[in-house]
């Protein structure tokens, strides 16, 4: 799919299913769209939909991959719901949907669900979740900044030692597998605050992020 976007520097935002209902949400929506310009992908996250895929999948005691499918939809569902509150943004599902959205310098919301069960390669249970789809995605795209837009206040994280970066997955800040999706990626990536938008009101400039959330990659090293 890169080649597709050749010529675009491409970022792909992860915008937690967390911010619903938070008024944070509605000016990264209002930013993307305004500064977008067909190059700015957002990967939802799973939200009250995935809680109620857990909760279904302890009462039914269906499998982990039956239940990574219907995650996988709930993903979809709060795209379509972010799409649905910002008449800016379209959806797209396919590679090829993505480069047409961006050829129209529109604002893109990917439904993720119909290219993630294409690659067998992606383990299917819940160590995967939309951290580590937003890097895949980001690794295909060849992406020039990955951020993850979280709720959880970051202070307690800012004078971690590259050593502690467990200490993120051990919070749930990130999942298990996001770190090995990122390893070895030329993009930066960072974990923001859900208020951390103001970075970005003039424009997704890399370097207005910085000194702003957590640059992940400094911690691989």
């Amino acid at each position: 799919m890169e080649k597709l976007f050749r010529g675009k520097s491409m970022w792909v935002v992860k915008i937690g299913g967390s911010l619903l209902g938070s008024p944070e949400l509605k000016h990264w929506l209002e930013i993307i769209v305004k500064h977008g310009d067909g190059k700015v992908i957002i990967v939802p996250g799973g939200g009250l939909f995935a809680s109620s895929v857990r909760e279904a999948q302890q009462i039914s005691n269906v499998s982990d991959a039956v239940a990574h499918q219907l995650a996988l939809l709930a993903m979809d569902q709060y795209g379509l719901m972010l799409a649905g509150m910002n008449q800016g943004l379209v959806t797209a599902s396919s590679e090829l949907e993505l480069a047409e959205r961006g050829w129209q310098h529109r604002g893109i919301v990917w439904l993720p669900s119909k290219m993630v069960l294409a690659d067998d390669s992606i383990p299917k249970n819940w160590e995967v979740t939309s951290d580590s789809l937003s890097a895949w995605l980001a690794n295909k795209l060849g992406a020039e900044q990955l951020i993850v837009v979280k709720s959880k206040p970051l202070l307690n994280f800012q004078t971690e030692a590259p050593s502690r970066l467990q200490h993120l997955v051990d919070d749930e800040l990130i999942d298990s597998q996001f770190v090995h999706y990122i390893a070895g990626q030329p993009y930066k990536t960072w974990v923001l605050n859900k208020a951390d938008y103001t970075a970005l009101e003039h424009g997704f400039d890399a370097q207005q992020l910085e000194g702003k959330g957590l640059l992940i990659n400094t911690m691989l090293t």
